[in-house]
């Protein structure tokens, strides 16, 4: 073999010079923008839509907890934001209604506990027991949701003066609680039966009657149902007016909402204080909607799956 020269070899191994003047060196590369998908500006676009809508809705909320800050402003004169913040509207509103708020409780209270007490077995029967027209029976249940409020009002007064329940908080209980039993019952039953009959089997087996199987089984399974048809029994109790303006004729018994409509109409110019009452008594409801929200989402679901 002929060696290589040594010429070569020390050019080979020389390392490469500076390029020449004429020559461009060679550029970074530039990064790329990134591309805005069609599905990402979809997803702007709904976001902004749902912002809308949602201040929408809010804005009336807002709207009274602003005129509630602003103290002895008209209505042409309120302001957009409030320069000040005034708690003396609150502080009249609580030492009106307090009582009357106080009153609201008690009464939406008793009637998610007769609600749930009458709903609960009609719903395990309905679900569970071979009954000729169960069908029937939900549906007629549903049915009564349509009736007019002022209907039910009237009916009821006349039969509660003959069992002398008017202006008292017994008579306004049952009458708030048979606001939620239809809906609580529909409800419940949708939920248990998609329990399984091999569960309830189990229970009978061990010796449980089946008073047994529904409290110790039925009920602890369908926590999630309970839930949802006592918070919107006391939605419904908490918000009614048709019926505390109808079953109730001196201040014995007097909720929060028929102390709104008194206060307006004993102070229709002092509109601070008004919704200063209306803030406080949304306060309970929101309390309520914000602790059991997870379980009202996993109760309306869970009686469509099975």
């Amino acid at each position: 073999m002929s060696a290589v020269p040594s010429s070569a070899a020390s050019k080979a191994s020389a390392p490469a010079g500076p390029a020449p003047r004429g020559g461009a060196p060679d550029a970074a590369p530039r990064p790329r923008r990134p591309r805005v998908t069609r599905k990402a500006r979809g997803d702007a676009a709904s976001t902004v839509f749902g912002g809308l809508v949602l201040a929408v809705l809010l804005f009336p909320l807002y709207w009274m907890v602003n005129t509630a800050l602003q103290p002895g402003a008209a209505m042409a004169e309120l302001r957009w934001f409030p320069r000040t913040l005034d708690l003396g509207n609150f502080q009249r509103a609580w030492e009106s209604q307090a009582g009357n708020l106080l009153t609201s409780i008690l009464v939406a209270l008793g009637a998610v506990a007769v609600c749930l007490a009458v709903a609960a077995p009609a719903a395990y029967a309905l679900a569970r027991f071979r009954l000729r027209g169960a069908d029937t029976v939900v549906f007629a249940t549903l049915i009564t949701q349509m009736v007019p409020g002022i209907v039910v009002a009237n009916a009821l007064y006349n039969a509660y003066v003959e069992l002398e329940l008017v202006n008292s908080y017994l008579g306004l209980i049952l009458a708030d609680a048979s606001l939620g039993i239809p809906f609580t019952i529909v409800l419940l039953r949708a939920f248990m039966v998609s329990i399984p009959e091999e569960v309830l089997e189990a229970g009978m087996l061990d010796g449980a009657g089946r008073l047994r199987v529904l409290v110790s089984v039925v009920l602890p399974m369908s926590r999630n149902a309970l839930i949802t048809g006592g918070l919107f029994t006391f939605l419904f109790a908490w918000s009614d007016f048709l019926f505390a303006l109808t079953l109730n004729t001196t201040d014995a018994v007097k909720p929060v909402t028929l102390g709104i409509y008194e206060y307006i109409g004993a102070h229709v110019g002092d509109w601070g204080a008004v919704m200063a009452v209306a803030v406080l008594s949304s306060i309970p409801a929101a309390v309520l909607l914000v602790v059991a929200q997870k379980y009202v989402a996993a109760g309306i679901s869970g009686g469509s799956i099975k």
